[in-house]
């Protein structure tokens, strides 16, 4: 167990000295990857596992998945990424998905946090507090 402490410190380590400017530097991110390749710290693996999953969730933060029951036009996309640029930052990413089991109304995702405004979401709460 303290080996798995060890590498998860040195990951957190490893991910502040990646975000200079509080954000992933996906270059100094590899720059820093390749340097432990180089010098075989002990333990190496278990702390390369560690910052990339550290990584990975750093960046899913900054990266929206927006949910859809049809197509949205370029007005309601542009319109929805304003919104979450004002509250979020500008350098937030996005990817526009179409699933049409939403039925209507929009699904986002970012990073952990999922905001459901769907219908889908609406019915199944309906369903369940009537019991059926």
């Amino acid at each position: 167990m303290k080996v798995k402490k060890e590498a998860l410190r040195a990951a957190r380590l490893l991910l502040k000295a990646s975000m200079p400017a509080g954000r992933v530097d996906t270059a100094r991110a590899g720059e820093l990857t390749r340097r432990i390749v180089a010098e075989k710290p002990r333990h190496a693996l278990q702390i390369l596992v560690a910052f990339r999953r550290l990584l990975r969730l750093e960046l899913d933060k900054r990266h929206a998945v927006i949910e859809s029951a049809a197509a949205l036009d370029d007005a309601a996309r542009t319109r929805v990424l304003s919104e979450l640029s004002s509250k979020f930052g500008p350098d937030l990413t996005s990817e526009f998905k179409v699933t049409p089991d939403l039925v209507g109304g929009l699904r986002i995702r970012l990073g952990s946090t999922i905001w459901d405004g769907s219908i889908r979401t609406r019915l199944d709460s309906l369903r369940q507090s009537l019991g059926v």
